[in-house]
This record gives C-alpha cells, structure tokens and sequence, in this order.
C-alpha cells in the first residue's frame, strides 16, 4: 500500500504542476482583462438597411477604388501592393472579403472614420492625418451611404473562407508567416536562382521599412505566435488591442467571432501543427501507464509473497 500512496502523491503534483500552476503563471505573465465579447459597445449603432445597387455606384463615386481593388467585381487594385505601401505606409486591402471577415458594425464606422473605429485616433491629428479619409457622404445621409456600401460588400463577399485566406485578408498585408512561406507581398514564389531570391527579399525590405515608418515599430512574424501566447489571450488581442497594450500600434481591425478562430486555427496550424497528434496521444499514455502500474503492483506482491 505504500507504493501506491507515493504513485498517488506523485500524481497529484504533477497534475497541480499541469492544471494548477502552469495557468497560474500564464495569468500572472498576462493581463487580466474582460475576454473578447465582439461587441464594439463604444462604437455607434447604425441601423438602416443598406441596398447593395447604390452601395456598388457609391464606392466607384467616393472613390474607394481609387485606393483599393475588388477582385469580386473585377476591379483589380490600383497599383501593386509595394508601390502602394510607399504611397500609404502599408497596402490598402482588397474589399472583396471585407462583407464576410468584419463586424457589419465595425466596418460602418470604420468607413466613417477609420482611426476611431481602429482605437489608432490617438496617433493621427491635424498634421499627421490618418491615411484612409473619413466618409463625409456623397451629398446624402452619410449613414445611410455607408450602410448601402456595407450592403454592397456583404453582397459581394464569398459564402465561406478557408483559415488561411481569412488571416490573409485581416492579418497579411502587416504580418508574415515564415513557417508558412508567407511574407506581406504574398506567399513566397519559387526562385530560379539566388539573384530572383535577393531581388524579393530586396522588395519585401523595402515594403517593412513603409510599414515600420507607418506603424512605428515592425510587426511581429507569427509563426509561433500560437506558442507565445495563449489562444484566449490572441482572441482577446485580436478583437481589442488597447486592453492588453496601451497604446500599442496594432489597430483593432474588427473582425467577427468566426473570423478570430478561422486566423487563430490558421495560426495553430502552422505554429503547433502537431498539436492534434500530440493531444490523441494523451489517453494511449495514460492508459499505457496505468496498465503498467497495475502489473508492476501485481509482480512486487507476488515476490514479497514468496519472500514472506
């Protein structure tokens, strides 16, 4: 019987070491904050039913498609994605998605005014202005302009995005992905030789340099983002940024729940990719042990027995 209560005791802390304070030292390690709600409680209800006819005339006349493309309806971006980083700091996305990925909410009033709805506003004013303009309207209620624009980008968006195209419409214009090939110009083509190789590294060097002048720091490779940071943690970075880092440069960019896990399980997937393996594993173990534990009983009683 001794055996088994030290078996016993040494279960118990190693589960209180698993369960008890590797979570206590993640909570201490990370802020402790409301969890992500998807919500944008500080931003304005607007409730009007949008048409998606006067929405699509209304992006050509605001001149949206001055800056961004919309593949879906055939309109291709203006300029490729480093000249425009020159021009605006980083690429203007392409809208094409932007009815699926983002809150209905957010992206009413982001369109309205952009640095608001990002919680960025305290970085931009009179002489240093946020790039995107803010939506004055066409000569009508700006509410319901936008809301007719929103209605047209609903109508355009695809039914569904796999998770890696999801975190390349909200997440890929500012991060790469190395592990997955992924730099801000796209995924990485096959090089012919060391020359073609030198001359892209060149072109993506030169895209972070707009980028890191935009945003005033270099964001971060995501590739074990995954590892460094708990999932609860990214899903709460990802839908508020200022709880977790004051006035940090990464904007609230609005996405809906489904979105946040479709870029979390991409992340997964590249950073911990054997993380399922390794979670099916976890039963086989534990019954190997305790089948184990069982004979190796069975076995010391029978030779004390003889012993005795």
């Amino acid at each position: 019987m001794r055996e088994l209560k030290i078996l016993g005791i040494l279960v118990f802390f190693t589960l209180l070491l698993y369960w008890g304070v590797e979570p206590y030292a993640r909570s201490k390690m990370e802020k402790e904050v409301a969890p992500a709600d998807f919500k944008f409680s500080d931003l304005k209800a607007i409730n009007y039913k949008g048409d998606p006819a006067k929405g699509k005339q209304l992006i050509v006349n605001a001149g949206c498609t001055g800056c961004h493309g919309i593949k879906a309806a055939k309109m291709p971006a203006p300029m490729p994605a480093d000249a425009a980083a020159a021009s605006f700091g980083v690429a203007p996305p392409d809208l094409s998605d932007a009815g699926l990925i983002y809150d209905e909410k957010y992206l009413k009033n982001f369109i309205l005014n952009p640095a608001h709805a990002m919680l960025t506003a305290m970085k931009y004013n009179a002489k240093k202005p946020f790039p995107m303009p803010q939506f004055f309207g066409v000569g009508g209620d700006k509410n319901k302009e936008v809301s007719d624009i929103v209605a047209y980008l609903k109508s355009i968006a695809p039914k569904e995005l796999s998770d890696k195209e999801t975190f390349v419409a909200a997440c890929g214009r500012c991060h790469s992905v190395k592990y997955d090939k992924w730099s801000q110009l796209g995924d990485e083509p096959k090089f012919k030789g060391e020359t073609d190789k030198l001359a892209y590294k060149l072109k993506v060097s030169k895209y972070l340099d707009h980028l890191k002048k935009y945003m005033a720091a270099t964001p971060p490779d995501l590739s074990i983002m995954i590892r460094a940071r708990s999932k609860e943690f990214l899903e709460t970075f990802i839908d508020d940024p200022q709880k977790l880092l004051k006035n940090t440069s990464m904007p609230r960019v609005g996405l809906t729940k489904e979105s946040t896990e479709k870029v979390i399980s991409y992340l997964e997937s590249v950073g911990d990719s054997k993380k399922a393996e390794r979670e099916s594993l976890i039963p086989k173990v534990i019954g190997y042990l305790i089948i184990f534990t069982l004979f190796a009983y069975l076995w010391k009683s029978k030779l004390w027995r003889e012993v005795h």
